[in-house]
């Protein structure tokens, strides 16, 4: 077997099966098999299987590479299987498979399990234990996991190297400890020359010389591991190997190796569920376990509460140990700890102190003397210092500074960019793969995989924390008899959502308590006011904020506002993304969204959602001046001017998702003022999404806009809210749909004796009867919009009338009537500098040239349409003139560029979901094929 560690039945390249060896496959195959047997007989989901082959770096095919990998296995591990029968060695499960062989034989799994044994029995079991051991090592055979990539196979190689040198160490000092320093001295040797920076094995190699009479071979052997550590990390030998030296030097009686040092060995116990954070666990080894050099002095780790800061610092700690001979450190600052005030300074001082043998009476109780007395004392010593949840760099500042070869692992709440000689590594949620590994860990594969459906919604709902996640995976197990589904169901309230995610003292909301508690009763003026904006910013439901929309919502300029989110930001609360906008995690907002009494919710919210809708009617006036919009429901907050169109279209596209969550909230809230005022925002949405193509969103805000015009019985809103929403239907292409809305705001323009809604009307009316095919209908109507638009001297009436006027006539085959129209309105229209419905004037003209076989006029007018589309954003009508554009290449049979245009349509078509232009490309893909060849 070529790996180091793999399956004693199933090797990594090719393996024995009873007696007949099998080829496993390419790489990720056979690193399927690792995953499935480490260990076996559990159920593993396939998003574990893509989250341990690919990581974050999965592809679409992923999933589908799994099957095929899985049959591929199968086809290898049972080679005479007859086709239907389900596999008995490589089982599929719910979510996931399961391989059904014994740990014991699986060598990762027996090694693993062999050197716990030996580390189990008593000292005096020394025969015993080397036996043990030399079995485990029995079953290595080069490196682990050879050939095998992605995350999980190099997780699961460093962690079968960690423990195979262990368990070489541990045999070295077992044989020590029986007297037999010769077959060590040969086993060390080989190790050190392998592993020359792992300072154990030199001190062993020491001690066995020694005990072997070979002083000057042990004197030589401390040189040349003084001089590594020297030349390779630019330190001292530790505690242990100066031990050693000194026992050589004076003569003594080797001691055993556990007697040579007193080492602190304070860091918590790994977690045994700890899954994911390959990349995080990566940059952390790099620093403090570099390949040459010093490990990194200060390292930070910062996020969130209940990111897994601790359990990440703690894990690398286990991780790391060997590169810090002189052990490990570890003080709880309680900066986050709820009703509990953060550790001082001079208790610090003392913990440190006393954790590398200084007495009570020798530690001064001024502070800086204690740090320096630290500082002092560290000297020459290899020590990693775990400082867990700082309340902030002021905390810990004074025992920072510490000599080349001691590390300080830092966590924090808080940012610590500021720092000296600080590396900060700013912890994110677990990605999906990872969170719903966890929760297998802790309820159960088979449990988790069988709903993973589920499983998704109730990873989303924990957002991610791992602190969340091990909350929920506690009250499954808990409650064997609960589903993941039912669970997940519970969450979804986010009235009880804090309440459920409590297990025992574990609790989302009292660690975001603690950080809110304290910027809350700060001496300083931003945390206070960074901590009445998070309450503020819980009572918004959208997915970010930009800093200028945060200043509305708390009335306060937006300079202060900036630096409340920034301190916020620091403080792992707010996420701030690369465009300088702010976000609240789920949970988070839930907690900030119980700060402010329902009392003080109103007066923020209409700040903000006034100032959205006042916005967006600047930045849609700004963007085609040429178009009418609704303005009828008042807003008292003024908006943002823009200095152009492109800057207002760049403002629309970029707030877009978050005006359209601000007018579903202010819609549904049973506030009429905040009713009212989401309204105004979402029916100032109409030309915008008319333009982007919305269509869902057209419908959806018409109709949250009918409810709020029923509930207040206002004509006015309902009018716009049936136009809205009729627009939308028609293009969805539910026609009759659209006539019911469009007819109810012809009845309420005439009810409100609304003469230009009316007229507008009409033109709806026209241009859906047109699409309907009743080009007669179309025609009426159109004609009594041109009437009224003249009326009341409405020329953007007048030209789109003229526009469905051409095109009715053109479909009822009265082209010179149809020409005169669209003539007449793409004057006008370029007369108005209204490019947008100059651009449908010139593809309707393209059009009827066409079809009077004026090919190549009809293909000039074409290309500008198609350009006015496209400079104005206007996606739909350059679905259209790409398809005018391949019909005349076709007519012109030049079939390269008629196909060159056809899949550009196709292409729009397709990314706008449209199906009835889709449909249309379709159709001239047929008349294409009914062609005959290029001219």
């Amino acid at each position: 077997m070529s790996d180091g560690i793999g399956i004693r039945l199933l090797g990594p390249v090719t393996g024995v099966l009873g007696d007949a060896e099998i080829d496993l496959g390419a790489a990720r195959q056979r690193a399927v098999v690792a995953m499935l047997a480490s260990p076996p007989g559990r159920v593993v989901t396939k998003g574990r299987l893509v989250e341990g082959l690919w990581g974050d770096d999965a592809p679409p095919s992923a999933e589908q590479s799994v099957y095929t990998y899985v049959a591929g296995l199968r086809r290898a591990l049972e080679p005479g299987r007859e086709p239907g029968r389900r596999s008995t060695v490589l089982v599929g499960e719910a979510g996931g498979y399961r391989l059904l062989l014994a740990p014991r034989q699986v060598d990762s799994c027996l090694f693993t399990e062999l050197v716990e044994e030996a580390r189990l029995l008593d000292p005096g079991r020394g025969d015993d234990a080397l036996r043990v051991l030399e079995q485990a090592l029995s079953l290595w055979r080069g490196v682990a996991r050879s050939g095998l990539a992605g995350p999980f196979a190099e997780a699961e190689r460093s962690r079968l190297e960690q423990l195979f040198l262990s368990a070489t160490e541990a045999r070295a000092e077992t044989l020590l400890r029986l007297g037999r320093q010769r077959e060590a001295i040969t086993a060390l040797q080989d190790l050190v020359g392998r592993h020359p920076l792992r300072e154990h094995l030199h001190e062993l190699l020491v001690l066995a010389l020694h005990g072997a009479d070979r002083q000057a071979e042990a004197l030589l052997a401390y040189e040349r591991a003084r001089r590594t550590l020297d030349e390779e990390l630019g330190v001292l030998p530790g505690e242990g190997l100066r031990a050693a030296h000194r026992v050589v030097l004076s003569g003594g009686a080797e001691e055993p190796p556990s007697a040579t040092t007193s080492v602190p060995r304070q860091l918590p116990r790994d977690l045994i569920g700890f899954v994911g954070r390959s990349e995080e666990v990566a940059r952390l080894r790099s620093l403090l376990a570099p390949e040459a050099g010093p490990p990194h002095p200060v390292v930070s780790v910062s996020g969130p509460p209940g990111v897994g800061k601790s359990a990440l610092a703690v894990h690398v700690g286990h991780a790391v140990e060997d590169r810090f001979p002189d052990g490990q450190l570890a003080i709880a600052l309680r900066g986050g700890t709820p009703g509990v005030a953060p550790l001082p300074a001079h208790e610090i001082a003392g913990r440190l102190l006393r954790g590398i043998g200084t007495s009570n009476e020798d530690i001064p109780v001024d502070v800086d003397e204690a740090a320096a007395m630290w500082r002092s004392r560290l000297h020459g010593r290899r020590l990693l210092v775990l400082l867990d949840d700082a309340a902030g760099l002021a905390q810990i500042r004074p025992f920072l500074g510490t000599p080349l070869g001691v590390s300080v692992l830092v966590t924090s709440r808080e940012s610590f960019t500021a720092g000296d000689d600080c590396v900060q590594l700013r912890l994110r949620p677990l990605s999906g793969p990872e969170s719903a590994a966890m929760l297998s860990k802790l309820a159960g594969d088979e449990r988790v995989a069988a709903d993973a459906g589920h499983t998704a919604a109730l990873v989303g709902l924990c957002d991610g924390l791992p602190l969340a996640l091990r909350i929920a995976g506690a009250r499954l197990a808990d409650r064997p008899d609960w589903t993941v589904g039912e669970l997940a169901e519970r969450l979804a309230d986010e009235r009880t959502r804090l309440h459920e995610l409590e297990a025992g003292d574990l609790a989302v909301r009292s660690g975001l308590a603690a950080s809110w508690s304290h910027l809350t009763h700060s001496d300083h003026a931003v945390d206070r006011a960074a901590a009445r904006m998070l309450a503020l910013l819980g009572l918004v439901h959208v997915p970010d904020l930009s800093a200028d929309a945060a200043a509305r919502l708390a009335g306060v300029p937006e300079r202060e506002a900036g630096c409340a989110l920034d301190r916020l930001s620091d403080a792992h609360l707010l996420e701030r993304d690369v465009r300088g906008r702010f976000q609240l995690h789920d949970l988070v907002r839930v907690f900030a969204g119980e700060l402010v009494p329902a009392e003080g919710r109103k007066a923020p919210l209409l700040r903000l959602f006034g100032y959205y809708a006042a916005g967006l009617r600047s930045a849609a006036r700004t963007a085609d001046p040429n178009r009418v919009h609704p303005t009828h429901l008042p807003v008292a907050e003024p908006g943002r001017a823009f200095r152009d169109a492109d800057e207002a279209n760049a403002w629309i596209e970029q707030e877009e998702p978050t005006l359209l969550a601000a007018a579903a909230q202010a819609m549904a809230d049973p506030d009429d003022d905040l009713a009212r005022t989401g309204a105004a925002l979402g029916l100032a949405m109409l030309w915008p999404q008319q333009k982007a193509y919305r269509v869902a969103d057209l419908i959806s805000i018409g109709n949250r806009a009918l409810s709020v015009a029923e509930r207040l019985a206002d004509d006015e809103t309902a009018m716009h809210a049936h136009s809205q929403a009729g627009v939308g239907e028609y293009f969805k292409g539910d026609l009759t749909a659209a006539l019911e809305h469009v007819d109810r705001h012809l009845t309420l323009a005439r009810r409100l004796n609304d003469r230009f809604d009316e007229q507008r009307a009409h033109g709806n009316l026209a241009a859906t009867y047109a699409k309907a095919q009743r080009y007669d209908r179309a025609l009426e109507h159109a004609l009594a919009q041109r009437e009224i638009a003249r009326e009341i001297s409405s020329e953007v009436g007048e030209r789109y009338a003229l526009l469905q006027i051409g095109n009715a006539h053109r479909q009822m085959g009265r082209l010179g009537e149809a020409a005169a129209a669209l003539e007449e309105a793409a004057a006008m229209a370029g007369r108005a500098g209204d490019a947008a419905l100059e651009g449908h004037m010139r593809h309707a003209l393209g059009a009827l040239q066409l079809d009077r076989g004026d090919l190549e006029a009809g293909l000039a007018q074409l290309e500008r349409a198609l350009g006015r589309a496209v400079a104005g954003g206007t996606k739909l009508m350059q679905v259209q003139c790409l398809i005018q554009l391949a019909r005349a290449n076709r007519l012109l049979a030049r079939r390269t560029a008629a196909a060159e245009r056809l899949a550009e349509a196709e292409s729009l078509a397709r990314a706008l979901d449209s199906a009835s232009w889709l449909e249309r490309v379709a159709e001239e893909r047929e008349a294409m094929g009914a062609a005959g060849p290029e001219g």
